[in-house]
């Protein structure tokens, strides 16, 4: 179950990629799966079909780091969040995470899965020894950012729901994996992307 091989890139060329895959996408599947190596010993690998999926799912099929929104820029990303705000497309906000705080540091989303929110950045800092809170946009570097998706998906460190508690030897959950990082939120969506990721490993 090579992630790194001809057979497996093949594969998910076909299946989610649907036909494409560019060097950033191959260079975002690497690094997670690189990660995962040093990071998940003892983990099931399906975990890790679900972790590309769900980066797959995130980042909109880039599998690179991406801004909240898929911004450009920081300024960019601030401005989408704060006219989806006004315009009432975000009710579970109560307060605007995304705006600078008192030393010009923002909190939106970044990554292969969006941090967000200071003491999510100070939790993920702290798990991975990386300091993301002076310099939130470290997350947006793809090395530490599938560093992030890994030790989170891994400890249950986005809500606390962990990979082990849907893929072990006695359980194969893909659509309630969804939990570990959005709730039920498109969940039949990412469990096919699992899926697919996990049939390419098997290639």
């Amino acid at each position: 179950m090579n992630v790194r091989s001809k057979a497996f890139f093949d594969a998910v060329r076909r299946d989610p990629f649907a036909g494409r895959l560019s060097r950033g996408q191959v260079a975002g599947m690497t690094a997670i799966a690189a990660a995962w190596e040093p990071l998940a010993a003892g983990e099931d690998r399906r975990g890790l079909a679900y972790g590309l999926a769900t980066a797959f799912h995130e980042t909109a099929g880039t599998m690179q780091a991406v801004r909240e929104t898929l911004a450009k820029t920081d300024a960019q990303a601030v401005a989408r969040l704060d006219r989806a705000y006004a315009a009432g497309r975000l009710p579970q906000v109560k307060r605007p995470y995304w705006r600078p705080d008192g030393e010009g540091r923002t909190w939106y989303g970044r990554g292969l899965v969006q941090i967000t929110h200071r003491a999510n950045y100070q939790r993920l800092s702290e798990a991975t020894g990386i300091d993301l809170v002076s310099d939130p946009d470290r997350a947006m570097d793809l090395e530490v950012a599938a560093t992030v998706l890994v030790v989170g998906m891994v400890k249950g460190l986005f809500s606390g729901r962990r990979l082990g508690e849907f893929f072990n030897g006695t359980v194969e959950d893909w659509t309630g994996a969804r939990r570990i990082v959005n709730g039920t939120d498109r969940a039949d969506l990412v469990a096919g992307y699992g899926r697919a990721f996990w049939r390419a490993m098997a290639a």
